[in-house]
């Protein structure tokens, strides 16, 4: 048999040594390296643990306060139910008569649409515009702003009333303000061409909340950035779409978002300044929120109410899914990262 080695303490030997002290490492460095995870995966547990525990009370409340209500009123849209009577299941019924015979589904569909495609871009634009406008260094900005913040913070049903005092067609403060420029003012929640757009000028009146959030974001984009770009020779108009814009996106996405959603639920607004919450003259005013009510309080057609609820339910789920996905292409967070 030959020898291991050709002489003792030579090449070979040195060689074995190395190779048992890499293959101690490699098992230490094994151990540690499977410790670490037991601690990450022990710490991301923790994580997740706490993040439940802090929204329990919310998953509590959904389960025993409204998911009960949630799956009644799905069943109840397949049911012919008027409160008083007992269900009587009909399918798809009420679906059918939605989309085929109640020609008043398709006049508060395209009034709750055209509410929304224009107040929303309209009291986005408005909030950013005013926020930029508090932003600046002035003496007293604490006063004005807390005055442009204001109307966010007062009661609907009296911002409406108020609302009707100045829409009044002759005795109304706006179109006694257009008169001092020789223009005459229309008969706003009178004439049916101009009922939505009375409610779009309303809701425009009380973009402070928006406003609030825009101007926290404002303050926390970099000055360096700011300072860079006029080395370069930028402009106030390039800094304001090159620079503010883009480092707002988040909070521009949360504002859509969030304001669409709350477009679609519109009706205090028609419910009371309209005579008997009809919606106003030739429906111009009857929102899909305003005719579903009608439906479930006033005809006590529960069952249609209900399936007119969940169409709407699918509405907004579409245009919210398509608005987190297209806010992938436009909205950018810290980083540079976009999510």
């Amino acid at each position: 048999m030959p020898p291991l080695f050709k002489y003792e303490g030579g090449f070979e030997m040195e060689t074995v040594y190395a190779n048992k002290k890499k293959k101690k490492i490699s098992k230490k460095s094994q151990k540690v390296k499977a410790k670490n995870r037991h601690m990450i995966r022990s710490l991301r547990l923790r994580e997740e643990l706490s993040g439940y525990l802090f929204i329990a009370p919310w998953i509590i409340g959904f389960l025993f306060l409204m998911l009960g209500p949630l799956l009644f009123s799905l069943y109840t849209s397949f049911t012919n139910y008027n409160i008083t009577s007992e269900m009587e299941f009909i399918g798809l019924e009420n679906y059918k008569r939605m989309f085929t015979a109640d020609q008043l589904f398709w006049t508060s569909l395209w009034n709750t649409l055209y509410y929304v495609l224009f107040s929303v871009p309209v009291t986005t634009a408005g909030a950013i515009l005013l926020a930029v406008l508090l932003n600046q260094r002035v003496p007293g900005m604490k006063w004005y702003r807390t005055l442009y913040y204001l109307p966010a913070v007062l009661s609907g049903v009296a911002v409406y009333l108020l609302w009707m005092q100045l829409l009044s067609p002759s005795t109304g403060l706006v179109n006694t303000a257009l008169s001092w420029f020789g223009i005459k003012g229309p008969a706003w929640l009178f004439n049916p061409d101009w009922t939505k757009p009375a409610l779009i000028l309303m809701k425009l009146w009380s973009v402070g909340g928006g406003m609030l959030l825009y101007l926290a974001s404002l303050q926390g984009v970099p000055k360096t950035m700011y300072e860079a770009a006029d080395i370069d020779g930028a402009g106030s108009l390039q800094k304001f779409f090159y620079i503010t814009i883009p480092m707002i996106t988040p909070v521009i996405f949360f504002d859509v978002v969030t304001s669409l959603i709350g477009g679609f639920q519109i009706f205090q607004e028609a419910y009371v300044m309209t005579e008997n919450g009809d919606g106003g003259p030739i429906n111009s005013l009857l929102f899909y929120n305003l005719h579903m009510w009608n439906n479930a309080f006033e005809m006590f057609n529960m069952g249609y109410a209900s399936s007119m609820a969940w169409v709407l339910f699918v509405i907004v789920m579409i245009l919210t899914v398509l608005n987190l996905k297209l806010g992938k292409k436009w909205v950018y967070y810290d980083g540079g990262d976009e999510k």
